[in-house]
């Protein structure tokens, strides 16, 4: 019983490695030129500030900088097969919404930094997208990315809406309609400046008005 036990999982070890190998011959996956996002049922957080990386110019940013936006952030790098497939259509994208309302961000994740991404970007004629590289990695644990390329969709608000994992038409009619529409709602409520001196303003005058005792009170 004790060698059919081994044996047993000796073929299964052997047809388990198997599978693995012709897995790494199957052809690259094809674009998906029906996608569309499905959106989360409720808008979830997203650690703004703490999604960090540099751009072109070596300037260290983060998302909180594109709030007001909505943000494609693509997770990526040229080592990458599926990220390379999809990249000319993330250039047309930007090419056609990019603005005030929208960005795509494409944050490689590539080691060599900065010089790598603008040489792909020159060697694959890709002249509307912006540089960003993140070559700590470290915004793959902050945003839970199981693989590239990811793309979260981000809403002006500064929240994930809806996330895919693998490469994407991005430049077709359908997505771009889906994309306009949350460029059509509101952003965040802007902050009134003079609130604040308004309310110091209140302060002052209840202070003012108050009697020696209370105001002895407030100060102990």
């Amino acid at each position: 019983m004790l060698r059919f036990t081994t044996r047993a999982l000796s073929t299964s070890a052997f047809f388990g490695a198997a599978a693995l190998i012709a897995a790494a011959f199957l052809p690259l996956p094809a674009l998906a030129s029906g996608f569309a996002f499905t959106p989360y049922p409720a808008p979830r957080p997203v650690p703004l500030a703490k999604v960090t990386f540099e751009n072109a110019q070596g300037k260290v940013m983060n998302l909180a900088d594109f709030k007001g936006k909505v943000v494609l952030l693509n997770i990526w790098a040229t080592w990458c097969p599926p990220c390379v497939e999809e990249m000319p259509t993330l250039n047309k994208l930007q090419t056609l919404l990019g603005g005030k309302e929208f960005a795509v961000v494409p944050l490689s994740i590539d080691k060599g930094g900065i010089f790598t991404v603008k040489s792909f970007y020159q060697d694959n004629f890709i002249d509307h997208l912006p540089i960003y590289v993140d070559a700590t990695t470290h915004a793959l644990d902050t945003l839970d990315i199981l693989g590239t390329p990811t793309t979260i969709l981000i809403d002006k608000q500064g929240r994930e809406v809806a996330r895919t994992l693998g490469p994407q038409d991005w430049d077709k009619p359908d997505v771009i309609a889906q994309i306009k529409r949350y460029m059509a709602m509101p952003g965040p409520s802007p902050s009134k400046p003079g609130a604040q001196a308004r309310a110091g303003t209140l302060v002052h005058t209840v202070a003012e008005v108050a009697t020696p005792d209370a105001r002895a009170a407030t100060l102990r």
